[in-house]
């Protein structure tokens, strides 16, 4: 297979499905991912969320049209991908710049999104930033952006800097613990408790790294410190005006809102969701918690599939991927 802008296919496996490890270089080292689907196939980009990796699409992909061709990264800093450099901050218009990169040694010009939780945030603010390239959007248990209250901007800020001052005074051995295969199990159910045990061990296939005396979790520590690029309700609703692509919003009825939405951001939530339906965007309630699409992928992936083929593979939509 022909490399693009120096994209290199590392192993390939044919289960069910023919999957691929892809690695993009960037300018502090490489994002990684996998690859489903025909080389021609309808590109779509799949963002996972917050400390997860692209594992969480193992369960999803398959159940989803085959004629599409499916890249799912790993964020920088998640998974198999390359830390930011040192003193750096994870910041979502850094996942953004990513996501360029990405797309262009991929030669996509149009193509869709997926975007799980904090990968839909990205997705979000990719769409109102690059309106033309983005023709659908699913967003699984995400609102696309994630507003602040505006008074409430500047603590937040203030906490972000003072925390990355802390961790960098910490030493290897308090920033990495060691632990035993079972332990990292328990432990990142522990810190996720929407995961089933299944989907924790899916996501530890790329979440660990074996060293002496066990395993240590492979993503970057930074990723834990409280985001200081925050956008406030008026510039949140901006940037969603922003977006032309179609957009599908599933809800796990025991996902986000109820795990992380505190009762001062319901009113910014609401005026959200309200934006997008003034759009006339699709909002589908699903029963399930905030990692429905990997414990139970068959719940959503009817949705996404009527979604894609609708918005994606409709014969009035001629745009298809170089890859």
């Amino acid at each position: 297979m022909q490399a693009l802008s120096g994209v290199r296919y590392l192993a390939s496996s044919t289960v069910k499905q023919a999957v691929t490890e892809l690695s993009i270089p960037v300018p502090w080292g490489e994002i990684r991912g996998r690859v489903w689907g025909p080389d021609h196939g309808r590109p779509v980009l799949c963002l996972h969320g917050w400390s997860d990796n692209c594992g969480s699409f193992n369960k999803l992909i398959p159940l989803l049209p085959r004629e599409c061709r499916y890249v799912a990264v790993d964020l920088a800093g998640h998974g198999l991908s390359s830390h930011r450099p040192p003193g750096g901050f994870y910041q979502f218009p850094y996942y953004v710049m990513d996501m360029l990169r990405v797309v262009d040694a991929l030669q996509w010009k149009r193509f869709s999104i997926i975007g799980h939780s904090m990968g839909g945030n990205v997705a979000g603010l990719f769409s109102a930033l690059y309106p033309e390239m983005v023709n659908g959007i699913v967003l699984l248990d995400s609102f696309g952006f994630l507003p602040a209250q505006q008074k409430e901007i500047s603590g937040v800020m203030r906490k972000g800097f003072d925390e990355m001052l802390q961790f960098e005074k910490k030493t290897k051995e308090e920033k990495n613990r060691v632990y035993t295969y079972e332990s990292a199990v328990e432990r990142l159910m522990a810190a996720n408790t929407s995961l089933s045990e299944a989907s924790a061990r899916i996501l530890l296939e790329r979440g660990l790294v074996p060293v002496e005396g066990g395993f240590e979790f492979c993503r970057d520590f930074r990723i834990n410190l409280t985001n200081i690029m925050r956008l406030s309700l008026e510039q949140g609703l901006e940037m969603q005006s922003k977006i032309k692509a179609s957009i599908l919003l599933i809800l796990a009825d025991e996902g986000i809102e109820k795990m992380f939405i505190s009762p001062t951001e319901k009113k910014t939530i609401a005026a959200l969701l309200q934006g997008y339906k003034d759009k006339n965007h699709t909002i589908v309630n699903v029963p399930g918690d905030h990692h429905v699409h990997l414990n139970n992928a068959e719940v959503v992936a009817p949705l996404v599939s009527d979604f894609l083929r609708t918005t994606v593979l409709s014969p009035t939509d001629d745009q298809s991927s170089k890859l």
